[in-house]
């Protein structure tokens, strides 16, 4: 059986990662894992001839600038690779016939509503990191072509750098700590996140003539927490002893501004590829286990 060859960008941030380490691969997945120094998707020309030259059946892309507060003082840096970077993906798919499947982010609202948010909601970014992804979205769809668009929420793994591993390390290193308790989202645990672009890839497989026009869909963990709800959950299901004291977003320091409500109705998403979503505590619980296991091999 003729491997699927999937052009990873972002190869080696959590979510590239969790796309590689999925089991039950091997024998169906060519991936050909790209960062930076080996494409540099800001670069147009360099896009088209990577892909000439490899020929890929899919494009998934997590290649993205993610340092929200870094961002404000980088405006350029981040419209680079979040906004031109997108644009030169889904030109280079389109003329290509390649499906590109784009990861965004809860960033693109503007957090103030009290119901979960809706693909066709009103996108109103307040960051820096939110606008500029928000541009990448505009240019896909702009662009046209075999496009999907998947906005998640709240991303851990047990790879990188994320709030989860940073929890889990204080929690082994400290008695207590102060997390944010006023701001509620949807933890997304990327493992899960991995799995849900593979099981895009299959259903296109399965129906190669539904996408001719970009489409959105939103994916997270089911339920609903604070910051201060996740890093309870994490020292209680990791058996730390570690207390979590709540924060107000005021009391702690943030350059750019976060959604106070970013939750992510991912109905669409779980209709229409028949996706059971797993529980956000479910999910936690299972990165624990993970991340015990990926000690042990490094």
């Amino acid at each position: 059986m003729k491997k699927i060859k999937i052009l990873l960008t972002g190869a080696n941030g959590q979510l590239g990662l969790s796309l590689i380490h999925l089991p039950d691969l091997t024998d169906k997945v060519l991936w050909i894992p790209t960062d930076f120094k080996e494409l540099d998707i800001t670069n147009g020309q360099a896009v088209n001839e990577f892909i000439g030259i490899n020929t890929p059946d899919y494009i998934i892309n997590c290649a993205a600038y993610t340092a929200v507060n870094q961002a404000e003082n980088e405006y350029h840096k981040a419209y680079q690779i979040n906004a031109i970077g997108a644009e030169n993906l889904a030109t280079a798919a389109k003329s290509a016939g390649i499906p590109l499947i784009h990861i965004s982010t809860d960033y693109v609202f503007s957090g103030q509503s009290c119901k979960p948010y809706g693909e066709t909601d009103l996108p109103d970014p307040q960051s820096v990191y939110g606008k500029t992804k928000l541009a990448g979205e505009q240019a896909i769809l702009r662009i046209g072509g075999p496009a999907i668009i998947i906005r998640t929420s709240w991303l851990y793994s047990e790879f990188g750098n994320n709030f989860f591993l940073t929890m889990l390390n204080l929690g082994k290193s400290k008695e207590s700590v102060g997390v944010v308790a006023d701001q509620t989202g949807s933890p997304t645990y990327a493992g899960d996140l991995a799995a849900a672009l593979m099981k895009v890839i299959d259903y296109d497989i399965q129906h190669p003539a539904w996408l001719t026009q970009p489409e959105v869909f939103h994916f997270c963990n089911t339920g609903i927490a604070s910051w201060f709800d996740l890093a309870k959950a994490i020292m209680e299901l990791a058996e730390l002893p570690c207390q979590v004291n709540p924060l107000s977003t005021e009391e702690y320091s943030s350059i750019a501004p976060r959604p106070a409500f970013s939750v992510l109705n991912t109905k669409k998403f779980s209709t229409f590829f028949s996706a059971e979503i797993p529980y956000w505590r479910t999910s936690v619980n299972l990165c624990i286990q993970k991340s015990e296991t990926w000690e042990h091999k490094i």
